[in-house]
């Protein structure tokens, strides 16, 4: 008898764990199919995607600079407010992973606040090669959980948002310990950046990425603190006006050859969907014309102390302006919300400002197909 009932316990348990096994794989399942158009939203960059909650030790390691480079949360920028209108979750902060399938399924922001295109200079810093890893150490995961064709079916459906530069061109200007304005012309330099740019946006290709939006660089040269740098160059003129151009043109120069690659990307490499956002373009349309757009200062940071709010960056939301939504810049080189929500509708649908992304709109990204 006792023999009879420990066989019975012993199928119940097998039964159990059988059955309890194809639920968690069917849950799995539906988690994978029963998505939007797009499976999971991947961000890799720099402060535009990430206010420093994905960098440790953030505020210990960048108290130089703004421990606040955003007004709100990673919510507030151009990636998060365009997954919103795809219906995706916020991605999850690679450093707040809590390991499951489900994380990675959610999509994964590897962004780090003042993240660079070339080798960090200290480890508080991190590179888009660092990143990159992180990308692919994910993909590899999901084909581990998914099997290989799960997967690839699953990561080409995905999209994947990169932003970087905009901390290389600081370096260029502001860093002297860098070297790089020693060693390289300001053409040589935006070109070295656009052609890792290039790689990168390949090797993801390579790994079965199919739908990439890679944003340029903004307006640094309009920028607060670059509006310091300008006026300290042009010490012997007395006032000086607009923008720091020599800053421009080298992130013009930028922008202009990632396109340029990322045209020639999409026509050579089948089923390829890879969209340049024009941050620039958006952002002096909103400096050089800021009335229609509710703005009241293009040169003041919101948050910063000194002239133009440049000298420092934000320390304290405390010392904030009332009305970030009238202000372009929110401290020493990053958009106010306000800003990030026009270029998000701009880049989503073409409205208020068309031809932002190219050659297609984000939305017309999203609702591309793919091919098994």
């Amino acid at each position: 008898m006792a023999t009879n009932m420990w066989a019975l316990a012993l199928s119940l348990l097998l039964f159990s764990t059988i059955y309890w096994k194809k639920i968690h794989v069917s849950a799995m399942e539906l988690r994978v199919s029963k998505r939007p158009s797009v499976a999971a939203m991947y961000l890799l960059g720099d402060s535009s995607v990430d206010c420093g909650e994905n960098t440790p030790f953030y505020s210990v390691l960048h108290q130089n600079l703004s421990m606040y480079p955003c007004n709100g949360s990673d919510s507030s920028l151009v990636p998060q407010i365009l997954a919103s209108k795809m219906g995706l979750q916020s991605s999850t902060p690679f450093y707040g992973q809590n390991g499951t399938i489900y994380g990675l399924l959610g999509g994964v922001n590897f962004g780090s606040a003042q993240a660079t295109i070339l080798s960090p200079r200290s480890r508080s810093y991190q590179s888009l090669n660092q990143q990159l890893r992180q990308a692919f150490e994910t993909i590899q995961l999901l084909q581990l959980h998914l099997g290989e064709e799960r997967a690839k079916h699953f990561v080409k459906s995905s999209l994947f948002y990169l932003s970087f530069g905009k901390d290389d061109f600081i370096r260029y200007f502001v860093d002297t310990s860098s070297g790089f304005s020693i060693k390289y012309n300001g053409t040589e330099f935006s070109r070295i950046l656009a052609r890792q740019m290039t790689n990168a946006v390949r090797n993801l290709y390579a790994s079965n990425v199919r739908k990439i939006v890679c944003s340029g660089v903004l307006p640094l040269g309009c920028a607060p603190h670059m509006l310091l740098k300008r006026d300290d160059s042009n010490s012997s003129s007395g006032e000086v006006k607009g923008c720091f151009d020599e800053v421009n043109l080298m992130i013009l120069e930028y922008n202009r050859k990632l396109e340029e690659n990322i045209a020639a990307i999409n026509v050579e490499l089948p089923d390829a969907h890879i969209v340049f956002c024009d941050v620039f373009r958006a952002m002096m349309e909103f400096i050089d014309n800021p009335r229609p757009y509710g703005i009241e200062d293009v040169d003041s940071a919101c948050c910063g102390l000194g002239k133009y709010g440049g000298t420092s960056g934000c320390i304290s939301t405390d010392m904030a302006c009332q009305r970030s939504l009238a202000h372009v810049w929110w401290d020493l080189y990053n958009p106010t919300t306000a800003v990030n929500s026009l270029i998000a509708d701009s880049a989503w649908s073409g409205h208020p400002l068309s031809a932002i992304s190219r050659p297609i709109t984000v939305q017309e990204l999203v609702s591309s197909s793919e091919k098994p």
